[in-house]
């Protein structure tokens, strides 16, 4: 009897003590869930966090919607159906469509690996020889037009006498082969694609545009989903600082991302990487703070706002829009505070 009621204290205790363990143990909160919509291109820090569970890791929960162009990406955000977005000038036509949108800080800088690609039996052999095009491709609308438009301004050749196909860069190949093209202006990684199957670039964007380019890649957020949860963007940083540092260390996982998701050869791949990485093309968190810097987020006339002020000024004079975008709308759109949070805690 007496080794049963002590069995019976000996249970009552340890369920004691397991519950008073359990009451300090805090449950783990729910990961933040959002939509995180993209273009199918070049995000090789998006790509590397998704495949490594970044996200995850600081909270995070994104269901990711990819699109091929930036007109069904405008429209998930106009229905905000989209809370998180990384992309490039799409996000200039959001501005100016008066879709509210925070710029938080850039991704990438695609006007790194951009450039005037040429058929090499054309007398093309740079920018400046852009007024001997018979036939250039240039998506309407995108970092691609802003580009031979600021090329043959600086070629001193009058862009409206230009013969230009509205195509975007993942057509090009084929244009090029059935020989409806002998010049287009791709982004990245089709710009390094085209080469390397014998399409040469002849100039990149560096040549004939400001320091810094004109195509910014941006990660952006809808500003209601910010101010119902406004963790969300110094979390996002966090991811983008553990992807960039991961690429640095084994540039091996931007290159495994990219073949995965762009079917791109491991050649194009690395080439990609190469002309994007480790400050050449992806804007560190101290130059986007800069004031003075090109890719600076805090400036009020120069960096990010200047950048998104000429590209605009182009594609109207491109008569790709109605009218430049306003600079109280690009003011009110970048949004550097997150930043600024980011680097004050944990940034380096």
């Amino acid at each position: 009897m007496q080794t049963v009621r002590w069995l019976q204290r000996a249970v009552a205790m340890a369920t004691l003590a397991a519950t008073s363990v359990l009451a300090q143990v805090k449950p783990a909160e729910p990961l933040l869930e959002f939509n995180y919509g993209l273009p199918a291109a070049n995000h090789a820090s998006v790509f590397v966090a998704q495949d490594l569970g970044l996200f995850e890791k600081v909270g995070l929960k994104p269901k990711f919607f990819f699109f091929q162009s930036g007109a069904p990406l405008l429209a998930g955000l106009k229905s905000e159906s989209l809370d998180v977005v990384t992309a490039g000038l799409a996000l200039a036509f959001a501005i100016g469509q008066n879709i509210p949108l925070k710029l938080i800080f850039w991704e990438a800088n695609s006007a790194a690996s951009e450039g005037l690609v040429v058929d090499p039996k054309s007398d093309l052999k740079s920018y400046r020889d852009i007024g001997k095009a018979k036939k250039i491709a240039a998506a309407t609308g995108t970092c691609a037009q802003v580009a031979l438009y600021l090329m043959a301004k600086k070629a001193g050749v009058d862009y409206a006498k230009l013969d230009i196909v509205n195509l975007p860069a993942p057509l090009l190949r084929n244009a090029f082969i059935s020989g409806s093209i002998d010049a287009g202006v791709a982004w990245p990684p089709f710009s390094l694609q085209l080469q390397r199957e014998g399409y040469p670039v002849v100039s990149f964007d560096e040549e004939y545009t400001p320091p810094g380019g004109v195509c910014p890649g941006l990660t952006a957020v809808r500003p209601a989903y910010l101010k119902q949860y406004p963790q969300i963007g110094v979390k996002l940083l966090q991811v983008e600082a553990m992807a960039r540092e991961a690429i640095t260390k084994n540039p091996q996982v931007g290159i495994d991302a990219y073949v995965k998701r762009l079917q791109l050869s491991p050649e194009v791949a690395k080439a990609t990487l190469e002309r994007e990485c480790c400050g050449r093309g992806i804007p560190s968190f101290a130059e986007q703070l800069d004031p003075n810097s090109p890719y600076s987020m805090t400036a009020r006339e120069g960096g990010l706002v200047a950048k998104l002020r000429l590209a605009s000024e182009a594609l109207h004079a491109a008569k790709a829009i109605a009218e430049p975008l306003p600079l109280a709308a690009i003011l009110e759109a970048v949004d550097p505070s997150h930043l600024r949070e980011y680097m004050k805690t944990v940034g380096k």
